[in-house]
């Protein structure tokens, strides 16, 4: 099953629950596949640090029609466990203007998947930009439910209220409504704030909001500067807990399979 994670806006998380969603699937034995959408490429650089070809990266499966299973890398995660990553690279913000035209390009990435995987059902997580455009919509497109952070402050929430708006538009092409669940991140008890914002969602959103709610920590923060997920950097410690947490949440409901 592939899992888009996916928000219009920034610093909500969104690379950091891909990864870590992914490194807690490693710790149980499993090789996820991680996708890097964004040009900024921040899950690349924690995983792989910088690639310095653009024709090593996603950009060429755009720009030189190679196909995704030459451009992915082997990574180790959490316990010793392995996945992949299909990096990504600065390139990829010219993807819109140059091969955005037609409604063909959207559908390019999943044919991508469809073609390189030989087991149809190996998780894989693809990390979009969180501009909507050609990249963001192919990684929707691509996928088959889609996870969406939310940071508990009030700018998040109105960019979730705005995604909301998104999603439904993108049912008439899809011909499908997009399943979808919200997770709370960058969590403070402590805050008043951060209780009223959860029950601002859970009236919107109902079920489609995840119960489990990602703190903010210390192992968070660190572990993409030591070019690690926090199960490898502080095993045990709140923020492996919550993502555990919150990969049991989504296959005990039966959001994501594996």
């Amino acid at each position: 099953m592939r899992l888009a994670v996916f928000n219009q806006k920034g610093g909500v998380g969104k690379t950091t629950t891909a990864l870590n969603l992914a490194a807690a699937l490693a710790a149980r034995g499993l090789a996820p596949l991680l996708v890097d959408l964004d040009s900024q490429a921040h899950l690349t650089g924690i995983l792989c640090g910088s690639i310095d070809s653009a024709s090593d990266s996603l950009f060429a499966f755009y720009n030189e029609g190679r196909p995704l299973r030459e451009l992915s890398r082997r990574v180790a995660l959490a316990g010793g466990g392995r996945g992949e990553v299909v990096p990504g690279h600065a390139e990829l913000m010219k993807v819109d203007s140059l091969f955005g035209k037609g409604p063909r390009i959207l559908y390019r990435l999943k044919e991508g998947l469809d073609a390189g995987q030989d087991d149809a059902s190996r998780p894989a997580f693809i990390d979009c930009c969180p501009m909507l455009g050609v990249l963001s919509l192919s990684g929707i497109f691509a996928a088959d439910r889609v996870l969406v952070p939310i940071s508990a402050d009030f700018l998040a929430v109105r960019g979730a209220l705005a995604l909301e708006n998104t999603l439904k538009a993108l049912e008439h092409v899809l011909k499908r409504r997009v399943e979808r669940r919200y997770v709370l991140t960058r969590f403070d008890s402590r805050r008043g704030m951060a209780h009223r914002i959860e029950a601002q969602l859970r009236e919107r959103f109902g079920e489609e909001l995840a119960r489990t709610r990602i703190a903010e920590t210390v192992g968070l923060a660190e572990s993409p500067f030591h070019g690690k997920d926090v199960h490898a950097y502080a095993p045990g410690s709140r923020g492996a807990q919550d993502y555990d947490a919150l990969l049991e949440e989504l296959l005990a409901t039966g959001f994501f399979e594996v």
